[in-house]
């Protein structure tokens, strides 16, 4: 996996999608372009959180390593060395897996 040199800011949240599975419970191959995007990756890079009004910052709730499910347009993009990772709001994301 390429080293990641991005920090994010703010409440922004750095993640990489996991795989998305290439057959299904009942045994049929999927090509690249019938499969969905999963919506569940893992936290790469956190923010320091979102300024709030009294000059402070909230804690995020996610952390590295964290195993997370996002919404289905969250985030931006992008490409480092190859792989992909997304740049989230901490409000896109749904919940941490347990």
């Amino acid at each position: 996996m390429a080293k990641l040199n991005i920090k994010p800011l703010g409440d922004k949240v750095i993640v990489k999608r996991v795989e998305a599975t290439e057959v299904t419970a009942g045994g049929i191959f999927l090509p690249d372009a019938a499969r969905e995007k999963p919506k569940r990756g893992v936290v790469q890079a956190v923010g320091t959180g979102r300024l709030l009004d009294d000059g402070s910052r909230s804690e995020i709730q996610v952390k590295k390593n964290d195993e997370v499910f996002f919404t289905s347009y969250a985030g931006t993009e992008i490409k480092v060395d190859g792989s992909e990772f997304l740049i989230l709001d901490e409000s896109d994301i749904l919940g941490v897996a347990g």
